[in-house]
């Protein structure tokens, strides 16, 4: 007996496919979903934001039980992307990441099965956090009921140094039409440029169903957007090419430029101030304060910091202290950091609550960043200030 789906009514899936080997100590005690950028966001708050932007009102957020804390602390009641509306329902499922498991497929396709039954949605989009962007899924629905295929898959054309080697490449008109290939393999465009596979995907809830209920007889172990995937080559499938901004949150190198792009007024308004809005967790605290001593060039603040020393070409979190004299360029500091009087930052990503001693010098390049784990304390040169 199949249920009955409401005419256009879009619901969402947000799942946590992301593989973040690549990023070392950044998420080592967090998805990355919830990994701070650029001062007071998190990376969820932009698929969350998009999911409001389009009205969007059931979603399921579908994550490893290890993310379980971090991310309930972060979403808490939704309000902010206006999830706890009368009208609006939102779900967490936090599964085992044990694949292999027997049990894995029965319980996790059953959650999903549940829910979009129970949506009553006509259509269903399934995104992750790991491509930072600002998409409008209003448009995306738009342009798949007008193609008429099975399923529209969001790509990006991109170099190759915004490839990794777990993201998969397009390839489009080769002899046997469409295929998915694996970045280190795939072939550039005629243009230079590769079209990456960006997990995003739109597709009719009954369809979705169907292909759920298949790999559920078939006893697989594939979280969502991974069985998309690898089923693409037996749909009928609609390329929508997203425009916009975009990163790929890859490797630690990748989420120290993207945090540095919104350095660049261009690319920040491409991101953060296009037609729709990007809403994060609100923290009502007191301003930043700049005293006589500081001088700071082209940086951005949260909230609650207290500034005496240099900041130049840097993205500096909230109630963070940097000292008289101490010296702060092209970093990146999250949430509490202390710099104390004489230190010297320089391309460096500080964790959440990192003290630096006073005339210590952290020291990493462009190319590599140097990252420091979250409660650090450093006491000793870092990096080039060793030599």
């Amino acid at each position: 007996m199949k249920t009955k789906m409401s005419s256009n009514k879009m619901c969402a899936i947000l799942g946590n496919l992301e593989n973040d080997e690549n990023l070392g100590t950044l998420t080592k005690k967090r998805p990355i979903a919830t990994l701070p950028f650029d001062c007071k966001y998190r990376l969820v708050d932009f698929p969350l934001s998009s999911i409001a932007n389009a009205h969007i009102n059931e979603v399921l957020m579908l994550f490893d039980e290890k993310d379980r804390r971090s991310l309930m602390d972060h979403i808490q009641s939704g309000k902010e992307w206006n999830l706890d509306a009368l009208q609006n329902h939102f779900f967490f499922y936090f599964y085992s990441n044990e694949h292999q498991a027997e049990s894995f497929g029965l319980e996790y396709y059953g959650n999903l099965l549940d829910y979009l039954q129970k949506s009553k949605s006509q259509y269903t989009v399934v995104l992750g956090s790991k491509m930072l962007c600002n998409i409008d899924l209003r448009i995306l629905l738009r342009n798949h009921k007008g193609q008429g295929r099975d399923i529209t898959a969001v790509f990006k054309k991109v170099d190759s140094s915004q490839t990794g080697p777990h993201d998969r490449i397009f390839a489009i008109n080769e002899p046997n039409g469409l295929n998915l290939i694996d970045a280190e393999h795939a072939s550039p465009n005629a243009d230079g440029k590769y079209n990456l596979c960006m997990d995003i995907y739109i597709l009719e809830t009954e369809r979705l169903v169907t292909i759920i209920q298949q790999a559920e007889k078939q006893k697989k172990a594939e979280i969502l957007p991974q069985l998309l995937k690898n089923i693409l080559g037996d749909l009928q499938v609609n390329l929508y090419e997203y425009t916009g901004y975009l990163s790929n949150m890859n490797s630690i190198s990748a989420f120290y430029q993207a945090n540095m792009d919104m350095l660049n007024t261009t690319k920040q308004n491409a991101l953060l101030y296009s037609n729709q809005k990007i809403y994060t967790k609100v923290k009502n605290e007191v301003p930043t304060y700049y005293s006589e001593s500081s001088d700071v060039k082209n940086s951005q603040f949260a909230t609650g910091c207290l500034i005496e020393g240099q900041v130049t070409d840097s993205i500096i979190s909230r109630k963070v202290v940097i000292y008289n004299d101490a010296v702060v360029k092209n970093s990146i500091l999250m949430p509490g950091c202390r710099i104390l009087p004489g230190a010297v930052v320089e391309y460096a990503i500080l964790d959440k609550n990192v003290i630096v001693d006073a005339n210590t010098a952290i020291k990493g390049t462009a190319e590599n960043p140097l990252v420091i784990e979250k409660n650090a304390g450093i006491r000793e040169n870092v990096g080039g200030g060793s030599e």
